[in-house]
């Protein structure tokens, strides 16, 4: 399943961050598809509907997400604390859509905030900085019920947060705030755990995993993989005039990560990386077929593709599943 694509508008005038969403300029912002289990379709859909809106300025990179929720519970206050252990609602942002320095937002009923850094996906060896902070973010919860009260039957609790430019500015790899046209890769989930009732109050039932329903899909149990989030398109266009654009590296980049995967499959197996795609057990179209090569520190693969003005481009992974872009050199084209 590809990864989902959503046209983010300039806000109208600046949000006031109070956790409701029915007010302007929320009102002409349209929502995302609702999430899905994060294996994607071939899982039974959530219990829930989760949605989210998304709008910038000049300031500002602003989501509100909204949560069907008929048990609205939430005990963590810390912040910094691991949030996902309550219900929560998780924000992902890579910039540069290089799999690395990407930023974790997590948020509780409670409205209480986990932010961090990965310098690149746990799979690759982390690490999570905790020490990660967001200076000047506003955050905010509204909760259409009450909360930690088994009592009754709640309806939704919805958050909204605006993450300042110039904080994400430092590890975007590209403007920030964005140019019109430009895209970043963005993935939001929902964790949710099965409770019971105990003495009047909230308990996770014992020895069951938590659901995770996402905005865009990621073939596996693990937020962390960069690649499979989706592409969020900044406009400055009105809400409904500017289409969203497919990303002409995409092929170029699943093609890539099948190499990287089917590497560290055959690495694990054998204890050294596979020095050609036959090792791989890997077929391509001749003319979509990867280079590959052995390098110092692993190994690095490269495909061609060819960007929104016809100029051919040339994308790159390497062992630790770092992507990026250079330019075919003039004597090649």
């Amino acid at each position: 399943m590809p990864p989902k694509g959503y046209v983010c508008c300039r806000a109208a005038s600046p949000v006031r961050i109070d956790g409701r969403l029915d007010k302007d300029p929320w009102h002409d912002a349209p929502w995302t598809d609702t999430f899905v289990d994060i294996e994607g379709t071939t899982k039974p859909p959530p219990r829930f509907r989760t949605r989210v809106k998304m709008l910038w300025d000049d300031d500002y990179f602003y989501i509100s997400a909204e949560m069907e929720e008929p048990h609205v519970w939430a005990t963590l206050t810390l912040h910094d604390s691991v949030v996902f252990q309550d219900n929560d609602f998780e924000v992902f942002i890579d910039a540069d859509s290089d799999n690395h320095n990407y930023y974790e937002i997590e948020i509780n009923a409670l409205n209480t905030v986990w932010d961090l850094r990965l310098v690149k996906p746990y799979r690759d060896g982390g690490p999570a900085l905790d020490e990660w902070e967001i200076p000047g973010f506003q955050s905010a919860v509204c909760i259409d019920g009450t909360l930690n009260d088994p009592g009754d039957r709640d309806r939704s609790w919805s958050v909204e947060m605006a993450i300042p430019w110039g904080v994400l500015a430092e590890f975007a790899g590209r403007p920030a705030p964005p140019h019109d046209g430009d895209q970043w890769r963005v993935n939001f989930s929902r964790v949710e755990w099965d409770v019971e009732v105990v003495d009047g109050r909230y308990r996770k039932l014992l020895g069951r995993p938590e659901h995770n329903w996402v905005w865009s899909p990621q073939a596996g149990i693990d937020m962390h993989r960069p690649e499979c989030w989706g592409y969020v398109q900044f406009s400055d266009a009105p809400p409904g005039v500017a289409d969203f654009v497919p990303d002409p590296s995409a092929a170029a980049r699943e093609l890539l990560m099948s190499v990287y995967h089917a590497q560290r499959s055959y690495q694990r197996q054998v204890g050294s990386w596979a020095a050609t795609l036959d090792d791989l057990a890997l077929r391509f179209l001749a003319e979509t077929a990867p280079i590959l090569r052995l390098t110092a520190s692993g190994f690095e693969a490269s495909a061609e593709y060819r960007d929104p003005t016809e100029t051919v481009r040339i994308l790159r992974v390497r062992e630790d599943s770092r992507l990026w872009v250079e330019p075919l050199p003039t004597s090649s084209v």
